[in-house]
């Protein structure tokens, strides 16, 4: 369940998918199977080649790519999350977050 973000994000993240860009998410988030995360980034494409590449580069087998919606995305978490995001410039979200 996400939280910490608004609708008008989501759409724009949604859009940017769509239209085959890498888009990035974070919100807040929780999952009993990892308590101690407390937000996640999704990492989407709807150019799956794209979306693979990208993984790629950071060592993230194409086998965790969340494909069961319109909108295929990895998802980062804890370490992993704040590594890459801080490769990609994505420093804003890291902050907002208080990551």
């Amino acid at each position: 369940m996400a939280f910490g973000i608004k609708r008008e994000e989501l759409n724009a993240w949604k859009e940017k998918v769509k239209q085959g860009e890498i888009a990035f998410l974070t919100h807040y988030w929780y999952d009993p199977r990892f308590p101690e995360v407390k937000t996640v980034t999704k990492v989407g494409c709807a150019n799956i080649d794209r979306l693979i590449d990208w993984g790629q580069k950071y060592q993230i087998p194409a086998k965790y790519i969340d494909d069961r919606s319109d909108y295929p995305h990895f998802d980062l978490l804890g370490e992993r999350q704040i590594e890459i995001l801080t490769k990609e410039q994505m420093l804003a979200q890291l902050q907002r977050f208080k990551r």
